[in-house]
């Protein structure tokens, strides 16, 4: 019984080593009443994009943000993407159809041993703004030709998507197979991963807006665009409290960073404002936030900026492209 014992507190201490040495918070989670280990690796999300519609460097732009890249002194960063992918099935799911959907699909690619090209087995789609659905014209005749993809849509998105060239003869085609989804309803992608939308308010010319509850092992929240937090129906805090991680709209640093633009055209919870916002939050409720969807004038952007390095001073976290973190 004695040898028992020390067998057991041996495992534990080793179970506790690996979660330490867990290169991200949200990646491992262990069940030390018994010492056996959840099977939390099955499915892992990456971060495929972090920019906001235009990408970085954006069309028109002459400034040092976007010149830098144009240069070759800084790497190109493309529209906020993400997947998550299961290991044992080898199938993915992708957020978001953006105008770099090409590279992104094949940056999935090396996910698979055989290195074969892959569709994802489904896309989700949060609204009509043209980062976040117009990548759907690549599955289309004029390129890939693809047949039956899944495409996950609120209502007035797939009206939207039926009744608008060119995406209507995505559907006539049958390039796309649209699926409903329903505010605050779960669908369960495959056994052990379920979605389920939340309307935000956005602007809304075509479409509704939704963000998506994400879980597997673990629970997350993506929220690349909302109008202001204080106009929702949701406390941010208390989803905070309900997930491991919060993926949410960073898309402006502060008020003052496009001089002469009226900001209410295009309203957005700023950085500093969340921030601000979620100060009192005890410190493991504040790393469960990692901002994405960043403006290519946004100094989050760049992981060397003074603004990166005081939001992670702060206690948040902010995403890099490339990332992958278990789920």
């Amino acid at each position: 019984m004695q040898i028992a014992r020390y067998i057991y507190k041996i495992r534990f201490l080793l179970i506790f080593i690996s979660c330490m040495a867990c290169p991200d918070q949200v990646c491992c989670q262990h069940m030390p009443e018994t010492g056996k280990r959840i099977e939390s690796n099955r499915f892992k999300l990456h971060i495929l994009g972090i920019a906001q519609d235009g990408g970085a460097p954006q069309i028109g732009c002459q400034k040092d943000c976007c010149r830098t890249i144009r240069n070759g002194k800084e790497q190109r960063r493309h529209i906020t993407s993400i997947a998550v992918t299961d290991q044992k099935t080898g199938k993915y799911w992708l957020w978001e159809a953006t105008p770099d959907i090409a590279g992104q699909l094949q940056k999935m690619q090396i996910q698979h041993q055989d290195n074969a090209f892959q569709l994802p087995a489904g896309i989700f789609l949060t609204h009509a703004h043209i980062g976040h659905y117009s990548g759907l014209m690549q599955l289309g005749r004029e390129a890939l030709g693809a047949k039956g993809v899944p495409a996950f849509v609120m209502p007035r998105m797939r009206h939207f998507l039926e009744n608008n060239g060119p995406w209507s003869q995505l559907v006539r085609l049958g390039n796309i197979h649209l699926q409903s989804l329903a505010a605050d309803s779960t669908v369960e992608c495959s056994e052990g991963l379920k979605v389920t939308p939340l309307q935000v308010p956005h602007r809304d010319e075509y479409s509704e807006t939704v963000g998506f509850v994400i879980e597997g092992s673990k629970k997350m929240v993506f929220i690349p665009d909302i109008d202001k937090w204080e106009k929702w129906n949701r406390r941010l805090d208390s989803l905070i409290r309900e997930v491991d991680l919060a993926l949410i709209d960073g898309t402006f640093y502060d008020i003052n960073e496009l001089p002469g633009r009226d900001m209410r055209e295009i309203p957005h919870p700023f950085v500093m404002e969340t921030i601000q916002m979620l100060e009192n939050l005890p410190t493991d409720l504040k790393k469960r936030v990692m901002f994405i969807h960043f403006n290519h004038t946004n100094p989050l952007i760049r992981t060397d900026s003074p603004q990166h390095r005081e939001v992670i001073r702060r206690g948040f976290r902010v995403a890099v492209e490339g990332q992958a973190i278990g789920l």
